[in-house]
């Protein structure tokens, strides 16, 4: 297999949507709990880029072997249109997903087994999301799950890494009784927190599943668009992106956020000119650009004021 039909298998072009989550998860912790391990932090790292290679390579496997389109199987599918063997894909399928649940496993005897429940919880949905009989992807909760798993998953499990020494949230074995404890206000600033990942994620597999729907249909494929139609689908679109922001100005009124954060808002007249532009292009190939490019602009500068605040906490 050649290094280009490699990379289109796992489309690492993609690979931005965890990168975002870990920097926010990593600036979050380091600007709100005041604290990092950066060992720790590259492990992840390593093994959280591995996973999503995994998991983004079964989607195209199983997209590939259950296509009914015989188009989309040969000429737009990166297996068949590149003539890969199917063992081969395999074959790095559990090489690549071996390596990152060994790097988790080191990551949850160093750390505590809390890690070892998230991070199992996370792979279990990142594998079914595109494997089994009924795949989660091809039900209307790809947005739900993708949201969930990558917006609140990959911080949380960021967060723990930096913070476990405090045992902000904790599992503990010990004596035939175990115990699940953590401080309340903690734990609600962290989710308060990863909420625009959240939507901004679900948003990608909702702009995937507006623009692919009358494929998805003759593939088998009943997505969340299938049920609510593309114009209900396209609303929901636009709130969840409108929401991110109400989300930053909640939570610095609430203090979760520094003042920092309201510079985010200075992103909010080009994110609803995406938003108009989307509205426009669906179903258009180009329609799907706009998820990801109101994804990175809001995203980074989300990261740029988290990055601030350590800097202004630095000289306080």
């Amino acid at each position: 297999m050649e290094l280009k039909d490699f990379l289109k298998l796992v489309e690492i072009q993609t690979k931005i949507a965890s990168v975002y989550p870990f920097l926010i998860g990593l600036f979050f912790s380091w600007s709100y709990f005041h604290t990092v391990n950066w060992f720790y932090m590259i492990l992840f790292f390593i093994a959280m880029i591995l996973f999503d290679m995994t998991t983004t390579a079964i989607n195209n496997y199983q997209d590939y072997v259950k296509a009914v389109d015989e188009h989309y199987k040969y000429e737009e599918n990166i297996i068949g249109k590149a003539n890969l063997e199917e063992s081969t894909v395999r074959k790095l399928i559990f090489g690549m997903g071996g390596m990152a649940m060994l790097i988790g496993l080191i990551l949850s005897v160093l750390s505590g087994w809390l890690f070892f429940f998230i991070g199992a919880v996370c792979c279990f949905i990142g594998i079914f999301y595109t494997f089994g009989p009924i795949p989660l992807s091809r039900m209307p909760l790809g947005e739900i799950f993708s949201g969930v798993t990558m917006g609140i998953g990959i911080p949380a499990m960021t967060v723990y890494l930096n913070t476990f020494n405090d045992k902000l949230f904790f599992f503990e074995m010990k004596d035939n009784t175990f115990a699940l404890t953590g401080e309340i206000s903690a734990v609600v600033a962290l989710v308060w927190a990863c909420l625009p990942l959240v939507f901004t994620i679900a948003n990608i597999m909702l702009a995937n599943n507006l623009r692919d729907l009358d494929t998805d249909i003759v593939n088998e494929r009943f997505t969340l668009v299938y049920y609510l139609g593309r114009p209900h689908g396209i609303i929901l679109f636009e709130v969840l992106m409108l929401s991110c922001y109400l989300v930053m100005v909640v939570g610095f009124v609430a203090g979760v956020f520094q003042w920092p954060v309201l510079l985010t808002l200075l992103t909010l007249p080009k994110a609803i000119q995406t938003l108009k532009r989307h509205q426009r292009e669906v179903p258009h190939p180009i329609s799907f650009k706009r998820s990801i490019d109101n994804f990175l602009l809001f995203n980074t500068s989300y990261v740029l004021v988290l990055v601030i605040t350590v800097i202004l906490n630095a000289f306080k």
